[in-house]
């Protein structure tokens, strides 16, 4: 629904058929241009006409009958696809059921005529003040596809190619809608075909007009591109201006003000109370709700503020004979909800109000025909002290028909007569149109070039806008994201110190939450551990707290480490690996060829605080010394086994001289 409530910062077309109808002969319309001072008046065709809706793209084409610019339901649709996107139809008489234009323009108070520019003119001033039904056929959901611009044809050496190429850039053009699409900010859904190659088509339906999507309808090469506004069901007509119904107004004034909103059937509408609204956004409020009737109060006379109020609406006023007492206030709206003892008040006054002229308004309605608006003639007969029977007549009273130019005539025209003078009239206005029309056309060539040149230059700055909002969106988006990484980024330096606490903690063997061992911290020693004996985990340990000369490496699983693993170990230099499980012999021989002590986790009590843990030296001590123990007898019996060998490599030289003095084959 329209919430615009004056036509008068933009250009208002109203148009009537001048002669001719479109279902037959061409038809020539009357149109008048009204900016809310001005008027351009003018005759056209019908093709004319929508050159000139489409050259200055009024807000607003106003008629008494859409059927009067086409024939039928389709071609009315047909015309309301054409128009500009910033252009709507408004049938100025009504919704399906129009009324005659002097009865609307009548009601209005809007001059009217019954030759066709009066006419034009009229629909053109209702229309801008707000009266009529907007003309609608479509939703303001957009679909747009993407598809194949040429047929992939059959047949030929190339053709898979070919395919490929012509799927490949509808994909291309679909990556390009969607990301044009998200810029914007607009929200979409998406069915996509898939094909050899990419895609076939791609279907976008969009919550938005055409005008405000950042991509066009376009043909060119393998693709193409078509935008089609969704149409509704059938013709719907939505008023120009919200109905508000007639209504009885409550206000309890003072540092909290309260108004109360009855509808003319005595049922309470709304309550409001505020301490921090001024007058204007109060009457805001109550415009919204209703056009107040009476206004009350619950007390007498009618305080300044609550008077300030009736005059702003031209309201009625009511007050009591004196003061509402609290009992009676409390009485009258125990079946009302209300918050506060000033939503009370002012609920009470306004149903007092209607209480007191309940009987008027059952005895106006019965006496307003059907058709009429009964809040309309209960307002004029309370505020304008106007009688019911002549607020009735003045309301359904047409406009006096014009009085016929020739009423004095010498004597009855015979049939041809008549004839001719209707030919030479005919004669007469086609050409006094001729010689306006052509000096109307020098006059427009003229302005024509310079509204195309302020047409160019306003669609530049459009799509500039249109950029400067994409960019806006973008930019927005990329904030959103820089701060979301910014939080992680917070998140993990937080997580970092803590480690670091942990880290420094444990390098001054300050461990207090060992309760057991809390006597006796100067006997602790770090233990680096590592999860299992391979290159990735080491480097692992080495990132997260380092693996130094001199450290105790505890090997959560010794098993599977190759000779490259064991030395990448050694190069670190530490000073005993506790290990879980076995060693390979590779791994043995490596870590005891760089004398790097090894021995069983189980003979050391290990205590761990997530990644970290601590050991007792005395135990540290113990692993050494019996590895030092056992590498000693290891290095003897290697010793003895390499004598060994060199006694029998002699001896298998004494036992064949040829061999030994070197001249053996």
């Amino acid at each position: 629904m329209s919430t615009r409530t004056s036509a008068l910062d933009a250009v208002v077309f109203g148009v009537d058929v001048q002669s001719g109808d479109v279902r037959g002969d061409a038809p020539s319309y009357a149109v008048v241009a009204f900016d809310g001072e001005h008027l351009d008046r003018d005759v056209v065709s019908l093709r004319k006409l929508r050159r000139l809706i489409d050259r200055e793209r009024p807000a607003i084409v106003a008629t008494d009958n859409m059927y009067e610019l086409a024939a039928d339901k389709d071609a009315l649709v047909h015309f309301l696809r054409s128009l500009p996107e910033e252009t709507t139809l408004v049938q100025v008489t009504g919704a399906e059921r129009p009324e005659p234009l002097s009865r609307v323009a009548s009601r209005h108070g809007v001059p009217y005529g019954k030759k066709p520019m009066k006419e034009a003119e009229a629909a053109a001033r209702l229309a801008a003040a707000n009266v009529g039904y907007e003309v609608s056929a479509f939703t303001n959901t957009t679909t747009v596809k993407v598809a194949r611009g040429r047929s992939t044809g059959k047949g030929g050496w190339s053709e898979d190619r070919y395919t490929r190429r012509i799927h490949g850039h509808v994909q291309n053009r679909t990556r390009k809608v969607e990301s044009d699409l998200r810029d914007a900010g607009l929200e979409f859904t998406v069915e996509k075909t898939e094909k050899y190659g990419g895609l076939s088509n791609a279907v976008f339906t969009v919550e938005a007009r055409p005008g405000d999507l950042p991509v066009s309808s376009v043909r060119r090469g393998d693709v193409r591109v078509e935008i089609e506004r969704e149409r509704r069901d059938g013709i719907e007509f939505q008023p120009l201006a919200k109905r508000r119904d007639h209504v009885i107004v409550g206000v309890d004034p003072g540092t909290t003000t309260a108004v109360a909103v009855v509808g003319l059937g005595g049922t309470v509408l709304d309550v409001l109370s505020t301490r921090t609204a001024d007058t204007a956004d109060v009457i805001e409020w109550i415009i919204e709700r209703g056009r107040p009737i009476l206004v009350a109060a619950d007390v007498t006379p009618m305080p300044e503020t609550v008077e300030k109020l009736r005059r702003s609406f031209d309201a009625a006023p009511w007050t009591p004979e004196r003061d509402l007492p609290v009992d009676s206030k409390q009485h009258r709206t125990r079946e009302v909800g209300y918050d506060n003892d000033h939503e009370r008040d002012a609920t009470a006054a306004a149903l007092f109000a209607f209480d007191h002229h309940e009987d008027q308004f059952d005895r106006i309605a019965r006496k307003v025909p059907a058709p009429l608006d009964r809040g309309e003639v209960i307002a004029r007969v309370l505020t304008g002290e106007e009688s019911v029977e002549a607020v009735v007549d003045d309301l359904t009273a047409d406009d006096a028909p014009e009085e016929d130019e020739h009423e004095h005539t010498v004597r009855e025209l015979t049939a041809e007569e008549k004839r001719i003078k209707r030919l030479e009239a005919r004669i007469e206005r086609l050409e006094s149109h001729a010689d306006s029309l052509r000096e109307t056309i020098d006059t427009k060539d003229e302005r024509l070039e310079e509204y195309e040149r302020e047409l160019s230059e306003a669609r530049r700055e459009e799509r500039r806008e249109a950029r400067e909002r994409r960019a806006v969106v973008r930019l927005e988006r990329e904030n959103d994201q820089l701060k979301r990484r910014l939080d992680d980024q917070r998140e993990e330096t937080e997580a970092l110190s803590e480690k670091l606490e942990r880290l420094k903690t444990l390098w001054k063997l300050d461990h207090s939450n060992f309760a057991d061992v809390a006597d006796h911290q100067r006997d602790l020693v770090p233990v680096k551990v590592v999860e299992q004996f391979t290159k990735g985990a080491i480097e692992s340990a080495e990132e997260r707290f380092g693996l130094a000369t001199g450290d105790v490496v505890y090997l959560r699983d010794a098993s599977g480490a190759g000779r490259s693993t064991a030395e990448r170990l050694a190069e670190t230099e530490p000073r005993v690996v506790l290990r879980q499980g076995g060693l390979s012999d590779v791994a043995d021989e490596v870590l005891f060829d760089h004398g790097i002590p090894v021995g069983p986790a189980d003979d050391v009590t290990i205590q761990e605080i997530d990644e970290l843990a601590v050991a007792r030296e005395p135990e540290i001590e113990a692993v050494v010394d019996d590895w030092e123990e056992r590498a000693e007898a290891r290095r003897r019996e290697r010793k003895g086994s390499m004598v060994d060998r060199l006694i029998s490599e002699h001896r298998a030289g004494v036992d064949d001289p040829e061999r030994a003095d070197g001249t053996g084959g």
